[in-house]
């Protein structure tokens, strides 16, 4: 016997497909959209029908953007001369929320991952070494994640930029506010201690 109907049932199975979204979350989530007032779960569908319709790649750093270039490409404040290599958009997004970096960005796509498939002609390194070669740019920040993969694309993107003469800087590893040295892996306090900074 089926307790849920079937077009809940549905909505169930598709939001429990979302990242960070448990079967009990996606449940809750089904419920509390049937529940409330039908104009808001037409607005969140037709919020999720336009959102491929409505975002583009942006044509110099391929961020998401709605016009050809992104909000940060487009901004006139901002430091032409820096450039931060993320892996996806959504690191655009976490360093935008710190407020202090003022320069630009380059998001790959991804991470070279061998065992994925994923070799450096399907991430945006290419089009960064064109973008590098074209002048302008002082610093290039090295900001892929502190992973296997993030280091092993860092390296890679390095070796391609050296005969640029660009001044390539990663970013600072250590421990996170709040954290405990015994429970610091010894790479992460190690690099802690390696970028000890003045008191």
């Amino acid at each position: 016997m089926q307790i849920v109907p079937t077009s809940v049932e549905k909505v169930i199975e598709e939001l429990g497909k979302l990242p960070g979204v448990g079967p009990r979350t996606a449940e809750r989530l089904a419920f509390h959209l049937l529940k409330n007032d039908p104009s808001r779960s037409a607005a969140l569908g037709a919020a999720v029908d336009g959102l491929h319709a409505g975002v583009r790649s942006c044509r110099q750093c391929y961020n998401f953007a709605e016009a050809q270039l992104c909000a940060v490409c487009s901004a006139p404040d901002r430091e032409q001369h820096v450039i931060a290599i993320v892996e996806e958009p959504f690191d655009v997004v976490a360093i935008e929320k710190t407020g202090l970096f003022k320069g630009l960005y380059h998001v790959l796509g991804g991470v070279i991952s061998p065992i994925d498939g994923v070799g450096p002609d399907r991430l945006e390194i290419a089009s960064l070494v064109r973008r590098a070669q074209e002048g302008g740019i002082t610093e290039i920040i090295l900001a892929t994640n502190p992973s296997l993969e993030g280091e092993s694309t860092a390296m890679y993107i390095r070796q391609q930029l050296e005969p640029t003469g660009i001044t390539l800087t990663r970013l600072a590893r250590g421990l996170p506010v709040g954290g405990d040295l015994e429970y610091a892996d010894q790479i992460t306090l190690g690099r802690a201690l390696q970028g000890r900074q003045t008191f």
